[in-house]
């Protein structure tokens, strides 16, 4: 197995990031400290993250049978989008505290913080270095890489935070640095539900242009129609098309698909495209352009 998709990096991030998170929790009770906690929760959604990231690659190496064509290569987008949906709601729960300690801010150790978040960042740096070394096309791994980052920037915070509280006396500077923590499990929250739900919706990649694509296959020599164009993900990093091409009569269909295949590969990245070629003469197809849109979706014409 290959160093870049190794599962044993994404364990040792987990290791740390676990063992790091319950001695903040401990930390964070005995310092009255909402930074120090909302870290830990955060921290646990990055565990959970790295876990189901783990799960998904056994998963993902399970062969296609049966009723699963695809296999199980889209469980790491169901833990992606579990893991998001998490994030978000935690975000809602640390901005109601943080308000609240707003108005009311308790007692906060602040040497306590300030040492607990100086240990994170380097704790983090060491995670995120770990999980760097996996394999970052995957949505889910890519998030808990995500992830980490915010957390390093969220200690960062919370350590300036924790130095303002012993310093200059300011309590309050805890809970601004548990709502800037909020504000990052919102980014980070919505970026994976929103990427998750264009992968279920089977949107089409964000890098590829279906009409620019359409654009270029009916440009290949001998080619007069497209249409059922679809562009999909499969799962992370797995574009797929599939398309009902028609060419002109007396083209050698096999050539005319192998060139468009080429040019697939080569100008757009796709490896994985089922196509459907036929003579134009021979498919007896209503040539309106109306019917071809609600039956076959965009047409494209040489």
């Amino acid at each position: 197995m290959s160093a870049d998709s190794d599962p044993r990096w994404l364990t040792i991030a987990l290791g740390l990031i676990v063992t790091f998170m319950a001695a903040e929790v401990i930390v964070g009770i005995l310092a009255h400290s909402l930074a120090l906690i909302s870290d830990a929760a955060h921290m646990l959604t990055d565990a959970a993250s790295i876990v189901l990231a783990l799960i998904a690659i056994r998963l993902a190496k399970r062969p296609a049978r049966g009723q699963y064509t695809y296999g199980f290569k889209r469980a790491e987008i169901l833990s992606a989008q579990a893991n998001g949906i998490t994030l978000l709601l935690l975000a809602a729960w640390f901005i109601y505290e943080g308000i609240d300690r707003l108005i009311d801010p308790p007692d906060v150790a602040g040497p306590l913080v300030l040492i607990t978040a100086l240990v994170g960042i380097v704790v983090n740096i060491a995670a995120a270095w770990s999980i760097s070394r996996a394999n970052r096309t995957s949505l889910n791994v890519e998030g808990a890489f995500q992830h980490i980052l915010n957390d390093l920037y969220a200690f960062i915070g919370t350590a300036i935070a924790g130095a303002v509280v012993w310093l200059a006396g300011y309590p309050r500077a805890d809970a601004i640095a548990a709502l800037v923590v909020a504000a990052l499990m919102l980014k980070a929250g919505w970026s994976l539900v929103r990427e998750s739900g264009r992968i279920f919706l089977e949107a089409a990649p964000a890098h590829l242009d279906p009409d620019a694509i359409g654009t270029r296959i009916v440009a290949i020599a001998q080619v007069a129609e497209v249409h059922d164009l679809h562009v999909w993900l499969i799962t992370s990093g797995q574009p797929s098309l599939s398309a009902h091409i028609l060419v002109a009569d007396g083209a050698d269909c096999h050539a005319v698909r192998s060139t468009i295949e080429r040019a697939l590969h080569d100008e757009f990245g796709l490896e994985h495209t089922t196509l459907q070629v036929d003579h134009v003469g021979d498919v007896d197809l209503p040539r309106t352009d109306v019917h071809c849109a609600e039956a076959h979706g965009p047409v494209h014409r040489a």
